[in-house]
């Protein structure tokens, strides 16, 4: 899991990831706000509305989900329960509240926080995006305090400060993940297997 505040760069490194790392399998999450200019439905989001969101909310089809400035964000289950099974990568790009969900049902998720080099780094980074209006960026960086403030829930944290450099750290992260006992236990299930040893590790 890939967790940090908006403007934080998320979003650059977890594409950048993908690139690096192209057998990883980004979940798509749905999101009840409008497409920002070039996403893409289906491949940046699944964008639905409050009633299609509440639909899958109350038919427990999602793995997590929360309310991040007005507007409603969620994880469906399915594809990400189908590839842990097959021992694939799956990378989630979430905020702090979903985090902690998924932790609750997936225990052994890894998260990645990601932090800005200052505050006054990560409101020049809001506004060279050229998304949103001022006031939506003032009530991002007044949200960003207190999502900082949940850093510690996350096994890892980079501060982006240079990309490249940020990026070979998530790309390492990554690669230390793949030799956790789960995930090679999931992978190598026939070696395990032939081997007699259990998947749960007793």
């Amino acid at each position: 899991m890939v967790v940090a505040p908006s403007g934080a760069g998320k979003s650059s490194l977890v594409n950048a990831l993908l690139q690096e790392e192209p057998t990883m399998m980004l979940s798509i999450s749905c999101t009840t706000r409008p497409p920002r200019p070039g996403e893409e439905h289906n491949r940046h989001y699944r964008f639905v509305s409050v009633e299609e969101f509440n639909t899958l909310r109350d038919a427990g089809a999602l793995l997590e989900w929360a309310e991040v400035h007005g507007n409603f964000y969620g994880t469906p289950r399915d594809r990400i329960d189908e590839a842990l099974n097959s021992g694939r990568d799956v990378l989630l790009e979430i905020d702090w509240q979903g985090a902690r969900q998924v932790r609750r049902f997936l225990p052994e998720a890894i998260g990645v926080f990601i932090l800005p080099p200052s505050i006054e780094a990560l409101e020049a980074r809001l506004k060279a995006r050229g998304q949103d209006e001022p006031h939506v960026i003032s009530r991002r960086l007044l949200a960003a305090g207190s999502e900082m403030s949940h850093v510690s829930e996350c096994q890892y944290v980079i501060i982006n400060q240079e990309f490249s450099v940020a990026l070979k750290e998530l790309c390492h992260i990554v690669k230390a993940a793949r030799l956790h006992y789960g995930s090679q236990a999931a992978r190598h299930a026939e070696l395990f297997s032939q081997l007699g040893i259990s998947k749960t590790g007793n």
